[in-house]
């Protein structure tokens, strides 16, 4: 095979713009092929179309892209003026970081580290790097990118804590117990890295000055980035969900609510990561179910480390100059396998800690508006399937021309919606929009899924899983588990076909 002369491959540029026209013409010819009169309000098929549920789901995305904006341009800068007012005095008398390294390439671990100590040398402030790693020859390499790195290589202490590698629970516990041995000041702040995150320039100063000025934020995470090893679509499907982190967070720390302290950076104060309570939540963290009974989680570090705050009755907050870019590797080379493993640990880790929460903490914690997200979480799975479900029932029972104007919307309004995520500050692309209308459907999928497995649970990197009890009580759960998953989704199709009829009966 021959390579194609210079100049015959169009530019990344024009390819994107050829990408962006052939969306258009789509959603143009399906435009023109939509009988005009499923599209008069006064029809009552209509009342099918945009419903009550409609409404109210694409009003929540509204309101949290609105809050997230007024965020990002209003309310974020002008704290951002006060605290570089303060000068020095927002800077705490010492930092240390915690990184966690396990099962990452090499030359990932080069970059992540490198970026550590780089960053925190910009730091006139006295610095700890304690490395939590398995392997011995991960010490002898990081030693070596901190000699090669750092012009003066004696002012950042580095401490190594070997893990059993049975977690990184476990490893994330040894390092904290370390820390508390260090016995810092009463004011310092610890920054905890995940092995394949890479900090950007001003990440750590840039963050850790909110702790002076938000005296009650015990927690607070960053702005991601992401490189991807992977396809193409793999690699916009990642990006699209941080340019979609990105608005929520801000949504979120406009109420000092943000429901997450992410694994791949956060930092928070030293005085809460060495807190044994604190310490015990994310080394043993676990569930009390009624049916499935008591089950330790294996992943979800970060919702522990949240739940944690939470209970002892401290904010958390985002800051989105607070750059870091992640080094993503797929668990898998196909697509759709990786995003199927990715979203089921991310949502079994989200679920699980959101109905303890919401039982455990209540309104006088968490405040109104945390709690009515973590209720609108529970119900949006439901509501997301809700549109295709009813537009294919509908469409076998009454026309294809259901589905066609169900699929002419989802174009437009994913397209809007890509439109509008280009005003946060995270690239956007043409592929969006489809990305977008498969993470609603897959992700509400595995999020139902979830909602009935919520024992089941194992670690992209790691491949451990959680030990079942004994033999029937292992087939118990499993047996129930599904009983109740094909009850919940009879009652859903019930609830659409009553939908269906409503929405086309002569008395409306």
């Amino acid at each position: 095979m021959t390579a194609s002369p210079p100049g015959t491959q169009p530019a990344p540029g024009a390819r994107r713009f050829m990408a962006w026209m052939l969306l258009f013409g789509a959603i143009a010819l399906m435009a023109d092929s939509v009988d005009a009169r499923y599209l008069d309000p006064d029809h009552k098929k209509f009342i099918f179309l945009l419903g009550v549920i409609g409404t109210w789901r694409y009003g929540n995305a509204i309101m949290h892209y609105l809050r997230g904006m007024y965020f990002l341009y209003w309310r974020f800068p002008r704290m951002r003026r006060a605290v570089e007012r303060l000068g020095d005095r927002a800077l705490p008398s010492e930092v240390f970081m915690v990184v966690t390294s396990f099962r990452i390439p090499t030359h990932t671990t080069f970059k992540v580290y490198r970026s550590v100590f780089q960053e925190v040398e910009r730091l006139e402030r006295p610095v700890t790097i304690i490395a939590s790693i398995v392997e011995k020859a991960d010490e002898v390499f990081i030693k070596d990118i901190l000699r090669q790195t750092c012009r003066h290589p004696d002012r950042i202490k580095l401490l190594i804590v070997r893990a059993r590698g049975t977690g990184k629970r476990d490893g994330l516990a040894h390092a904290f117990r370390a820390l508390s041995r260090q016995m810092p000041a009463e004011d310092a702040v610890v920054g905890v890295v995940d092995g394949d995150t890479l900090m950007l320039p001003g990440c750590v100063a840039n963050a850790i000055k909110f702790f002076s000025y938000l005296p009650n934020v015990g927690g607070l995470t960053t702005n991601e980035y992401c490189e991807v090893e992977g396809s193409e679509l793999m690699r916009q499907w990642h990006a699209l969900r941080f340019a979609q982190r990105h608005v929520n967070m801000c949504s979120m720390a406009l109420s000092q609510r943000v429901l997450t302290m992410t694994g791949r950076l956060s930092f928070f104060r030293a005085t809460v990561l060495t807190d044994p309570d604190f310490i015990r939540d994310v080394e043993a963290d676990h569930l009390e179910h009624w049916r499935l009974g008591r089950f330790q989680f294996l992943t979800g570090d970060d919702k522990s480390s949240w739940f944690s705050l939470m209970r002892a009755g401290w904010d958390t907050f985002y800051v989105p100059d607070s750059l870091t870019l992640t080094v993503e590797h797929p668990p898998e080379p196909r697509f759709l396998k990786a995003t199927r493993q990715l979203m089921y640990r991310w949502y079994g880790n989200s679920l699980r800690q959101n109905f303890r929460t919401t039982r455990l903490l209540g309104r006088r914690q968490l405040g109104l508006f945390t709690m009515y997200v973590l209720y609108d979480q529970r119900v949006s799975m439901w509501t997301c399937l809700l549109g295709l479900t009813a537009s294919l029932v509908a469409s076998l029972l009454f026309g294809a021309q259901y589905l066609l104007l169900y699929l002419l919307w989802i174009l437009i309004s994913r397209t809007i919606a890509t439109l509008l995520y280009g005003l946060s500050g995270h690239a956007i692309n043409p592929l969006y929009p489809l990305v977008l209308y498969y993470n609603q459907i897959a992700g509400s999928a595995m999020k139902v899924y979830s909602m009935f497995h919520m024992d089941q649970q194992s670690w992209t990197r790691q491949k451990t899983k959680l030990a079942g009890g004994g033999n029937l009580d292992a087939a118990l759960n499993a047996l129930s588990s599904k009983a109740m998953l094909v009850a919940s989704v009879g009652i859903f199709a019930g609830a659409v076909a009553g939908l269906i009829y409503l929405s086309h009966s002569p008395s409306l």
